[in-house]
């Protein structure tokens, strides 16, 4: 063929066209040699895992490439999420803490610092020379910052990109599955890509569903893995995302058969506990800046429509004024700004069909999510109808014009904090993440709060708007994720990892789903994928000792023990921790004082004695026990702190003085032995106490 096409550009009498045809048939053969070719690794993907998974590959010697609808490398950490979501940081290691050392290195330079004085920015969000994993490491950062270092990354360990490739997602054509193992896959530019090894590093899970890997959308019901926090939420409030005072969602007050306002379903929010296939809402994370020479004033984007935001101008009638509470500060003075408040960025309900739509659907979502968003800015900062005070402090913001420079200031990816989660040979649950169980086969750490943005807002049974699905529950240590929650089942694919639509519930993905958590997995799945090649196996076949011992060589945290936070999973009898415990009235967390059981523990301030308590419950057999209580002393605790215990005789209640060091190890001191038919009940009181009241845990050991 290429004779023929050759000979006839001679007979064309055309030189010129023989040298480029010539040029133009070698390019196109060198093109067909690189997708043609087998890869050991082929991540698809252009995530901030995608590029950990990548270099990993590399570094263990292995041919790489990545293959992503993406022309920007770093997903969200290059997108606008610059205030890093981290937890605990000494739980990130190997390549994902060397990103974060990178960055700290990078503002080191005064050239980095154009609109600020670095003086002035400070410490915020860093960990200092000396701290663990790569020494120091800076948490908060620019987006062009992050991609900048992504690309370095790349660069360095010279690793082929093929950008703006989308999988063809037909059915039975992007993934060619033979015997149970990916032979390749394809785009929908023709170009197939062949490997050993293949990588799924996207937020949606295209190659997971392509390949006919089981996964799931939306929220499980809470009885589908025994948990608390997974599905419907109706009548739970955490964080601050909720309508706080009454506002009504009728577009003439009071009146139903006017209609309700944009934004509001009608549609009933469902049983609480039920699963159902919402999905938490996106948003955009924007860099702002209020320097007027780097900024750009919000514009009124087409097919703007102020009464989508009839709802917030209500909000702002009832006296709030927290819109500016998640403008976290980046250097140069720029901001990562992020949904806060019942009515802001996020858009919620508006992504439902996100997840397993069409690549014309999703484009569709990601339009009408930058419109109102971009609506919404433009609507706080001019509007009429908006008070003066808010109009005139968002006035002064704008974004900043030296980020996304291509895209006008506006972030090129929408933050998919869930979208299809994979359901593979172990499934992460809540249990998992507050450590009532012990994780097999660690291959990285998590330790953000168990976290879902709204899901629905929907009006409730008085009248009144609300949201629906913010969650916020407080891991109690650092805890393990399972190598089995970033495999498939075998049966169903051998040489497939998961490193961001992990396997696991809603909820439990709603503490995983961080950015440097995704590094860390990717990190540890390319480990797997190359240790996997070695020993040809598939991935699920990999001895776990072979996968830990590598994993631990490149600095992976893998587990981490604080001997001053007791695990209620290794203490024996009945434990019921304070975040199991109900509560009356407004407590406070703290992990200032140890020891502890598990996190930390609550206090209440020292303030409203005797209309503040907590109740530890526990069902138990028939039998005696001894009770004990826990709770980290302090010259500033009660000396008189009322703990009543409900028994089958009736009650009894003792007065704790928590001044003094716990007798049994430190941590418990012993109420007595009581017997239970079933239910056994333990009531902190702050009555008439004299200080801190705190609140731990409480314990039921059979009495022998």
């Amino acid at each position: 063929m290429m004779r023929i096409m050759l000979m006839s550009a001679y007979r064309s009498g055309s030189t010129n066209s023989a040298t480029s045809l010539v040029l133009a048939i070698l390019l196109a053969c060198q093109t067909a040699a690189i997708a043609d070719d087998p890869y050991d690794v082929v991540v698809y993907g252009g995530t901030s895992a995608a590029v950990t998974t990548a270099v990993q590959c590399k570094a263990m010697g292995k041919s790489v490439v990545i293959v992503c609808p993406d022309k920007h490398l770093g997903g969200l950490t290059a997108g606008g999420l610059g205030w890093t979501d981290s937890g605990n940081k000494n739980a990130i290691g190997g390549v994902s803490r060397n990103f974060y050392h990178r960055v700290w290195k990078h503002y080191q330079n005064s050239d980095a610092w154009k609109w600020e004085d670095q003086a002035k920015f400070g410490n915020r969000n860093q960990s200092p020379p000396g701290s663990a994993g790569d020494g120091a490491a800076m948490w908060v950062f620019e987006p062009h910052v992050a991609e900048r270092i992504f690309e370095e990354m790349i660069a360095e360990a010279n690793i082929p990109v093929f950008r703006d490739e989308w999988l063809d997602r037909r059915p039975d054509a992007g993934a060619n599955v033979v015997d149970g193992r990916i032979r390749s896959i394809r785009m929908l530019s023709g170009k197939t890509i062949h490997g050993r090894m293949f990588v799924d590093a996207t937020y949606e899970g295209d190659l997971v569903a392509c390949s006919g890997v089981d996964y799931h959308v939306g929220r499980e019901a809470n009885a589908v893995y025994d948990e608390t926090w997974n599905g419907i939420q109706v009548g739970v409030l955490h964080h601050s995302h909720w309508f706080k005072k009454p506002v009504d969602p009728y577009r003439t007050p009071g009146d139903a058969s006017s209609g309700v306002l944009p934004r509001v379903s009608t549609q009933s929010p469902g049983i609480k506990g039920e699963g159902d296939h919402r999905v938490q809402a996106y948003c955009f994370r924007m860099c702002l800046t209020d320097i007027d020479e780097n900024r750009i004033p919000f514009a009124k984007p087409e097919g703007y429509d102020a009464s989508q935001y009839e709802l917030l101008r209500r909000v702002f009638d009832t006296g709030w004024r927290q819109m500016f509470n998640k403008f976290d500060p980046m250097p140069n003075h720029k901001t990562d700004t992020n949904n806060h408040g019942p009515f802001s960025t996020d858009n919620i309900g508006m992504n439902y069909d996100y997840p397993d739509g069409s690549y014309e659907r999703r484009r569709e979502i990601i339009r009408e999510h930058e419109v109102f968003q971009q609506g919404l800015m433009y609507y706080m900062a001019n509007d009429p109808a908006v008070p003066k005070d808010v109009r005139a402090a968002m006035a002064k913001w704008g974004l900043a014009k030296d980020e996304f420079k291509d895209n006008g200031g506006w972030p090129h990816q929408i933050y998919v904090r869930e979208a299809r989660r994979m359901i593979g040979d172990y499934v992460m649950t809540e249990h998992d993440c507050l450590d009532r169980v012990e994780t097999p086969h660690s291959v990285g750490m998590g330790s953000y709060t168990l976290d879902s943005h709204n899901v629905q807002r929907y009006i409730t049974p008085d009248g009144r708007v609300q949201n629906e699905g913010d969650i916020g529950v407080r891991a109690p240590r650092p805890y393990e994720i399972a190598y089995g929650s970033i495999v498939p089942k075998k049966a169903q694919c051998q040489n497939l990892l998961v490193p961001v639509c992990v396997s696991s519930s809603h909820i439990a993905f709603g503490s995983i789903r961080m950015e440097p958590v995704f590094m860390v997995l990717g990190q540890s799945a390319a480990t797997a994928a190359c240790l996997s090649l070695d020993n040809d196996v598939a991935v699920q076949d990999l001895p776990y000792d072979k996968l830990k011992t590598r994993l631990l060589a490149d600095g992976q945290v893998l587990e981490m023990d604080d001997p001053y936070a007791v695990s209620s999973r290794k203490l024996k009898g009945t434990v019921v921790d304070d975040g199991s415990a109900s509560f009356v009235g407004q407590w406070l967390r703290s992990a200032a004082n140890k020891p502890f059981v598990n996190g930390g523990y609550q206090h209440n301030g020292n303030v409203d004695r005797g209309q503040k308590s907590a109740v530890f419950e526990a069902e138990l057999k028939p039998g005696s026990y001894e009770v004990r209580l826990s709770y980290p002393p302090n010259s500033n605790r009660a000396q008189n702190v009322p703990v009543t215990v409900i028994h089958a005789a009736g009650t009894k209640t003792l007065i704790v003085n928590q001044r003094e060091e716990p007798p049994i190890d430190g941590i418990f001191i012993s109420l007595g032995r009581f017997s239970f038919k079933d239910v056994a009940r333990v009531e902190v009181s702050t009555a008439d106490t004299n200080g801190h009241v705190i609140v731990d845990a409480v314990q039921f050991l059979p009495a022998r």
